[in-house]
């Protein structure tokens, strides 16, 4: 696979902050995008004139950078050919960081398991299980049960909805990939946040779509989101892809008074993952209660558990007929047992519950606490709401960062991840979804990892998961 000049200028970004030469800024930002999987193990660079012309810089720079890559084995020459991409000892494409029992996880944003309260689901599912054996166990819209379930939810939020509204996934990214196929297209343009959920860039790079990112601010009143600007890209995007409610990975929720006004062009798919996490303010309402096009989708990965791959999409009829249509290709449903869990849950209005609200806000202080100690140069929003807050450093240091961490014990989720164009070399993703004493000890060995940063250290760490 051929890249082309100007789509790795887009990826390297700002690349000319930093210290050091040119050619050693270019070298280190090209190293971290392939260690990060940006630039896919096997791949074709384009040529340094071409690169050179594309960056504003001079061939003599873009030549020095391909030879420190070629002499630490991150790429492959042969005469007369472009510079392929590789990582040193041949080592597998993509592979993870691998952490051990000490290892302080900050990748994840996943809470833990209220074993409980599934269980109790879980013995009701399989009470009602037997009235299913009759039937074949494929249902591409999924079970009565949970649609029923779904819609009630919904209407306890202020949204009157019916259960052919509603559609099962396997989880809010398997909803997301299902509408993508559905309704984008090669060279569509697809307006983001930015940042934004990574796989969700992965899914509409994937579909050959072309993104339009708007950026998220922190203005007081907007909570982050510039309504005259969603509505001036809406209407040239051809889909629209929001997370109003606890957003990944800031914390913001969209205001009401943004809600009312923001009328976009294209059809817009709001992600409602992380709605019933609301831990200062007030649960929000629904955008669709205001933009009654708009398709959702949630599930109860981040409310309740990461392994319960349960999700759904809510929108017209019509839609979802299409996207039954579709799903065949991948999947023929979700498990029913599953679903019957995750109706019992929604039901006992078990994915909004207070000691888990308690439980995070005393695991984001204590998070917040722990970066005021070790790193208090690094500048935070205090999010409302969800799982995660967003961290920014005053160096572009992020990638690097990122490839060093696991020596000190400790992996996290890089900002450029959560954006396009290089983006976020500033920022990190922190969750806190652990205790707040591996919350603290993870703090403690960033920082030890930064320190190392600043003396001189490389890392050779490919990413760790992210969700």
């Amino acid at each position: 696979m051929k890249i082309s000049s100007h789509a790795v200028a887009r990826m390297l970004g700002t690349w000319q902050e930093g210290p050091g030469p040119a050619h050693q800024r270019l070298s280190d930002r090209l190293r971290l995008l392939i260690l990060d999987g940006r630039v896919s193990l096997g791949a074709a660079l384009p040529s340094e004139r071409d690169l050179a012309t594309a960056l504003g810089t001079s061939r003599t720079t873009v030549g020095a950078a391909f030879r420190t890559l070629v002499e630490h084995g991150y790429l492959a020459t042969q005469a007369r050919t472009r510079a392929t991409v590789r990582l040193p000892g041949d080592a597998p494409p993509r592979q993870p960081v691998r952490t051990d029992a000490d290892t302080v996880d900050l990748s994840f944003a996943a809470p833990a398991a209220p074993v409980e309260i599934l269980h109790a689901a879980f013995a009701t599912a399989l009470e009602q299980l037997p009235r299913h054996f009759e039937r074949h166990g494929y249902d591409r819209y999924g079970t009565a049960e949970l649609r029923e379930a779904v819609a009630e939810w919904y209407q306890r939020r202020g949204l009157p909805t019916r259960p052919d509204h509603i559609l099962i996934t396997n989880g809010a990214q398997h909803a997301l990939a299902l509408l993508t196929r559905v309704l984008v297209s090669p060279r569509d343009k697809v307006l983001i946040d930015h940042p934004t959920y990574p796989h969700a860039i992965t899914t509409f790079t994937e579909a050959r779509a072309r993104l339009l990112p708007v950026a998220m601010g922190s203005a007081v009143g907007s909570y982050g989101w510039d309504t005259e600007q969603l509505q001036a890209v809406g209407r040239a995007a051809n889909l629209a892809y929001l997370i109003p409610d606890f957003h990944n990975p800031t914390g913001m929720c969209m205001s009401t008074s943004v809600r009312q006004r923001l009328k976009l062009a294209c059809p817009t798919v709001v992600d409602e993952t992380m709605t019933d996490l609301a831990l200062d303010i007030p649960s929000p309402e629904p955008l669709a209660a205001h933009m009654p096009t708009a398709i959702s989708i949630g599930s109860v990965s981040k409310s309740v558990w990461g392994g319960l791959r349960t999700g759904w999409i809510r929108a017209l009829p019509s839609l979802l007929e299409r996207v039954a249509q579709a799903r065949p290709t991948t999947d023929l449903g979700t498990p029913v047992v599953e679903q019957l869990a995750t109706a019992s849950l929604l039901n006992e209005h078990q994915t909004r519950r207070s000691d888990t609200l308690q439980h995070l806000r005393s695991q984001r202080d204590a998070l917040r606490q722990a970066l005021t100690e070790y790193l208090p140069n690094v500048h935070t929003l205090q999010p409302v709401g969800g799982v995660t807050l967003w961290a920014t450093f005053h160096e572009p240091i992020s990638s690097r960062l990122a490839a060093v961490a696991p020596d000190h014990g400790v992996t996290i989720a890089a900002g450029p991840r959560f954006g396009v164009g290089g983006a976020f070399e500033r920022n990190i993703r922190l969750p806190y979804t652990l205790p707040p004493g591996q919350l603290v000890q993870g703090i403690r060995r960033l920082a030890q990892a930064e320190q190392a940063l600043l003396r001189g250290a490389t890392g050779t760490h490919t990413p760790a998961p992210v969700a």
